[in-house]
């Protein structure tokens, strides 16, 4: 690609250019359909599943029902103000795409809009790439950035189909920013430099790393005033932009006035009332001796800094500037977000990278960095000032947060593009003549012994010619290059630099060709290990899992499953609580309400649902029946060894409950004796008897994972646990996938009365006499019921004398 491409005509190279380009974009459109075939046309991830929402929410109302939307639904019982709350360029960009679609009669689902914008947007990131690196160093070096950029693993992360997330379009945004601004200072032109900022207004609306931008680019316009590199073009470039950038970002309802009332934005500021005094010094320059010149220069300079710092630190003091958010701090102290906003550091992409993942993310190119750096220093030009800042400051935060490498890899496709240009143009070039120093390394034995005579013999030759007047360090310094036909005086010099041209170019033919090859096999590797990372890392939504046993392919649908259980069993006004890492696709998926979800805007709610996963069952249930929750949800990988389940999260919320409940909830009471974090027999008591740990393990303990391990073997920490007769009193089992993934408790209503302990009082009777009729058993003889008892031969007594007298 960078071999000779002035070789071609004009109208050939551009065709060249335009069909490799094309190349790229379909190569990365293609690269990023994996998931899509092997599995389906699905949002993956969590908080792309509410981007989904809110662009179907757009697409079904409009505009401004989209802003003023109020989702009762979220957050509950406080809701959110989504259009308030969120960056709407990725649902406006999908909207808008949506639109055109189907005015064309191309009828398209909203759903399959999100789920191909990635892809479609990382061909056009691939051209913005090529544009900047060609305003950079040239047209060769281009090509090669844009066909890096269109398959490194550390873009398609963020860009595989079904990842619709704000940096799908943010990293588009982000590159055309860049280029528009070298080509605005370069040119000193209005027009460029207003879409600048109209490039700079979209990259707002979509992604809130806009603030990389509005500190990289004051900064380079400062470093360049330092380095004496002051232009009107300069001036020009960054007081349209800043000022027009600064009025459309505040469009934006979520930034609304951030860009004039936060410490993040303040560089800017100040860097742009730099640039005004700085021009007015250059503005009075001429009619002023250089003395008093001095004196004013150092003086407002002074007072300009002084003042705007001073400003700075009193409205910040007085409460109007917003100070530094704990965001920024983390970024200088990785420590800061683990002790002061454990929510931040439980995020497992805050983490600082390995240098597996780099090298996972960015192969080859992580090499070729640093040897483009130098050779970027090596031509310093203002535009290359603006890579090298951008190299530094991205190299340092992609160094302290996995996700920052996102705004790393456009860089190193740069970067590495233009060592690879500048190899490729010298080493492979037909025209090939590289300097003395290094052909006289493979010139033969008798040009070195004939060296001082053919010296000698060239200066009474050519005694003008500057190469023949310097000392022989100088001379072993100077090039063939430079020895231009103009320099040689006789037909013998240019039949002996000829000569030599030709033996160095024999001597060199074997190692031109190493070096072709050698880099035909790094391109060739990085090709081949870009596709298989894109392709096993990278395409498999987290809503479906895939595992494979004995080269059999199994799909894990329990997410998807317990979701629609929900959807299908539940009342529409239910209210599910979890972890908030699925409350997005709770939402999306069973359209139910959630307590927290992934927004995490709210530390406090989050850490009250931490408190009733760490409380025990009864304090937990008071919490649930204040959150008026009918329904808990947890994930459980013990049966499938799944590792990303709540049980390997559970210190996370812990943590985010201890920062708000310090007397309640303590980190130490859920760790053995020895420091240690275990589930198994010598787990504590505090854990065993946690609400998270008995909805995990409830039944577990009559299962058997293995077959050669005892019942209740959990298989993602390899221990049997420790308590396997859980019971629960206050919570009862509606729902278990069927891996066990996912697990759903119905909440139980409160008794009417409560069961006493008292015993019931029992009266002792005498057992009643059973009487039957002869017709009921002939056996037995009836009798008379309190029939008068006789008692026979003893009648009543009478007396000796007769009553009646007369009477004998």
């Amino acid at each position: 690609m960078a071999l000779e491409i002035e070789a071609f005509s004009t109208g050939s190279k551009k065709l060249l250019v335009i069909l490799i380009l094309t190349v790229a974009w379909l190569l990365a459109f293609s690269s990023r359909l994996f998931s899509v075939i092997r599995f389906e046309s699905i949002i993956h991830e969590f908080d792309p599943w509410f981007n989904y929402r809110a662009t179907r929410e757009l697409v079904e109302n409009d505009f401004y029902h989209f802003l003023n939307w109020f989702d009762d639904t979220a957050w509950y019982p406080l809701g959110r103000i989504v259009g308030g709350t969120v960056y709407p360029g990725l649902m406006v960009t999908s909207g808008t795409l949506h639109y055109i679609l189907n005015s064309l009669n191309i009828t398209v689902h909203i759903r399959d809009v999100c789920v191909f914008l990635a892809p479609l947007f990382s061909g056009l990131t691939a051209i913005c790439t090529f544009l900047l690196t060609r305003e950079v160093w040239n047209e060769g070096a281009g090509l090669f950035a844009a066909c890096f950029m269109a398959i490194v693993p550390g873009y398609v992360s963020r860009s595989v189909a079904g990842s619709y997330d704000n940096e799908a379009i943010a990293i588009f945004a982000l590159m055309l920013t860049y280029f528009l601004w070298i080509r605005s200072m370069k040119t000193g032109s209005v027009f460029w430099s207003c879409l600048t900022a109209l490039a700079y207004f979209y990259m707002v609306s979509a992604w809130g790393g806009y603030v990389f931008i509005i500190n990289l680019v004051p900064l380079h316009a400062l470093v360049l005033v330092v380095m004496g590199r002051f232009s009107s073009r300069l001036y020009i470039a960054y007081s349209t932009f800043f000022t027009m950038g600064l009025l459309l970002s505040m469009q934006i309802p979520f930034v609304g006035f951030q860009p004039v009332r936060t410490s993040e934005h303040m560089a800017a500021h100040g860097v742009f009332v730099l640039l005004q005094a700085y021009m007015f010094l250059m503005t009075v320059r001429d009619r002023m001796s250089w003395e008093a010149f001095k004196d004013l220069f150092v003086g407002l300079m002074v007072i300009a800094g002084g003042a705007v710092f001073l400003v700075v630190v009193f409205l910040t003091y007085a409460g109007y500037i917003a100070p530094w958010s704990g965001r920024f701090y983390s970024l200088f102290d990785t420590g800061y977000a683990r002790i002061h906003i454990p929510i931040i550091a439980s995020v497992s992409e805050h983490q600082p990278p390995t240098w597996s993942s780099l090298f996972l993310d960015l192969h080859m190119l992580l090499i070729a960095f640093p040897a483009g750096v130098w050779a970027c220093y090596r031509n310093l030009t203002d535009e290359v000032v603006f890579i090298l800042l951008y190299a530094l400051t991205a190299s340092y935060f992609a160094g302290v947060m996995v996700r920052l490498v996102l705004t790393l890899t456009p860089i190193v496709c740069v970067v590495a593009a233009v060592i690879f240009s500048r190899t490729t143009t010298l080493y492979l070039s037909e025209k090939f003549e590289p300097p003395i120093e290094e052909s006289e390394m493979w010139l033969f034995d008798q040009e070195e012994k004939n060296k001082e005579s053919d010296g000698e013999r060239s200066r009474a030759a050519s005694p003008s010619s500057p190469s023949r007047q310097t000392s022989s360090s100088a001379s072993s310094r100077s090039t063939l290059e430079s020895e231009s036909p103009a320099a040689a005086s006789t037909e013998e010099d240019a039949a002996e630099r000829k000569r030599r041209r030709e033996e160095f170019e024999a001597a060199m033919a074997l190692p031109r060709n190493l070096i072709f090859g050698l880099i035909m096999i790094l391109l060739l590797f990085f090709t081949v290990h870009s596709i298989w990372v894109t392709s096993s890392a990278y395409s498999s939504p987290s809503v479906v899992l895939e595992t494979w046993s004995n080269g059999k392919r199994s799909i894990l649908d329990d997410f998807r499953e317990a979701y629609f259980w929900l959807r299908q069993n539940t009342h529409p006004q239910s209210r599910i609580m979890s972890w908030w890492d699925y409350g997005y696709q709770i939402a999306g998926f069973a359209k139910r309400t959630t307590i927290v979800d992934n927004n995490t805007w709210n530390n406090s709610h989050i850490a009250l649902v931490g408190k009733a996963m760490s409380s025990d069952e009864a304090t937990a249930y008071e919490l649930l029946r204040m959150l008026d929750v009918n329904y808990v949800l947890v994930i459980f990988g013990g049966v499938i060894g799944y590792g990303g389940d709540d049980i390997n999260k559970f210190l996370w919320m812990v943590r985010i409950a201890q920062g708000e409940y310090p007397e309640e909830i303590k980190e130490s009471n859920y760790f053995t004796e020895k420091g240690e974090y275990r589930v198994d027999s010598a787990a504590s008591e505090t854990l065993k008897n946690s609400l998270m740990y008995k909805l995990c393990y409830h039944e577990f303990g009559l299962l058997r994972s293995l077959p050669d391990q005892p019942l209740g073997f959990d298989r993602t920490r390899s221990v049997e646990i420790g308590k396997k007769d859980i019971k629960l009193s206050f919570l009862e089992e509606a729902y278990t996938s069927e891996h066990w993934l996912v697990r759903i408790y119905r909440v139980k209503d409160m008794v009417n009365r409560e069961e006493s302990t008292i015993g019931r009082r029992s009266t002792k009777l005498k057992k009643k006499m059973i009487y039957k009729s002869l017709k009921t058993d002939g056996k037995l003889r009836g009798y008379i019921k309190n029939k008068q008892k006789v008692v026979r031969g003893k009648g009543r007594k009478r007396s000796q004398q007769s009553p009646v007298s007369g009477v004998s």
